[in-house]
């Protein structure tokens, strides 16, 4: 009876942080600009303490001290390789263009993002939301394999609203896909499956390292290197 009480508390508190999460996205998105820019770090936050006081402990939350040494390496090896793909993919012709976001139009804009925007509103916010929550507690009622399964697909379906207008704003993806709704719905195709891909990714490296700092470091690589890749690509097309 014990056991049967603790699964279903468990269960009840995937559920509770499902629902957090899926109001934060649409807050996030269809509200104003300061929830926009609030409501996930608020979330996460509030997350952490609701969690904690379920029991949850630091190293179930990706946050022990014990890890934090391991954890720091395999940030340091994502960032590397990361920013060589990046660096990589700018400098080919084929794939150039898909660094054409007219929103990084600016290296201080992209420098802005980079360094503020993209830590504090998305990468840190987002890995404590999913791979530190969401982690720790689905991981009391299933195996690894079910952790990353569910974690990732929650993940890739967090970024529906975020890719709406993904294919209008990038000239790459707009010249592959089309402007039209034809357009946008196979970009927020791509965009789903490309960041549950990367969901699992982040997981497999908590996983790994038993920290946070790893994924929080790969996810802020991929988002702030291509921001500033993005910049200079745009740059260098408007000087040339």
């Amino acid at each position: 009876m014990l056991t049967t009480t603790k699964s279903t508390g468990a269960f009840v508190d995937v559920a509770v942080v499902v629902v957090v999460l899926v109001c934060t996205n649409l807050i996030a998105h269809f509200t104003t600009v300061w929830a926009s820019l609030g409501a996930v770090p608020v979330a996460a936050l509030v997350l952490v303490a609701l969690t904690r006081r379920r029991g949850l402990g630091w190293e179930e939350l990706g946050l022990g001290r014990r890890q934090l040494r391991t954890g720091a390496l395999y940030a340091l090896g994502a960032v590397g390789l990361v920013v060589s793909v990046v660096a990589i993919g700018a400098a080919l012709p084929m794939t150039r263009p898909m660094f054409m976001a007219d929103r990084y139009a600016t290296i201080s804009g992209a420098l802005i993002a980079s360094m503020i925007v993209i830590p504090l509103q998305t990468a840190i916010p987002e890995e404590l939301a999913f791979r530190g929550v969401l982690h720790g507690t689905l991981s009391r009622v299933y195996s690894f394999r079910g952790v990353a399964m569910a974690g990732s697909l929650l993940f890739g379906l967090w970024h529906i609203a975020s890719s709406l207008g993904l294919t209008a704003s990038n000239r790459g993806l707009s010249s592959i896909f089309g402007g039209g709704t034809t357009g946008q719905v196979a970009g927020i195709g791509c965009a789903v499956v490309a960041t549950a891909a990367a969901g699992f990714v982040f997981t497999w490296l908590r996983r790994r390292s038993g920290s946070l700092l790893a994924p929080i470091a790969l996810h802020w690589s991929l988002n702030g290197a291509g921001a500033l890749a993005a910049a200079v690509v745009w740059h260098a097309s408007v000087t040339s």
